[in-house]
């Protein structure tokens, strides 16, 4: 079971990064523009590459997962997304994150806890 958590918590982490790679990536995004120059801007702009790069990986062991583990194990694992994507948004963006949803986050990793317990 232990690695069925493992796995789905570097899936999770794979899926957040490659969400906020895409922020990322779309934040440089100029306005749409139908032009050689815009999507030249889209084709260079390698926070989407690494978007896509971690998207795609997620989702490959993803697959992984589904194919030799639990489902009501795994599952419930994947929301340290949500967990991955809080840390993020407070570290890498620097939003303010009111204490309600701290309780959340803290609520949540109780919950998949009692889950895989």
């Amino acid at each position: 079971m232990i690695k069925t958590v493992l796995l789905s918590i570097c899936q999770c982490f794979l899926l957040a990064s490659g969400q906020v790679c895409f922020k990322l990536a779309v934040e440089k995004i100029h306005k749409f523009q139908l032009s050689f120059a815009w999507f030249y801007d889209i084709l260079t702009n390698w926070w989407l590459l690494a978007s896509g790069i971690c998207l795609v990986s997620a989702t490959i062991l993803w697959g992984y997962i589904l194919k030799h583990f639990e489902f009501s194990i795994a599952y419930p694992v994947t929301a340290f997304a949500y967990v991955f994507g809080m840390l993020a948004a407070a570290f890498i963006f620097g939003e303010t994150i009111p204490l309600s949803r701290w309780i959340g986050v803290v609520l949540i990793i109780a919950g998949v806890m009692l889950v895989v317990k």
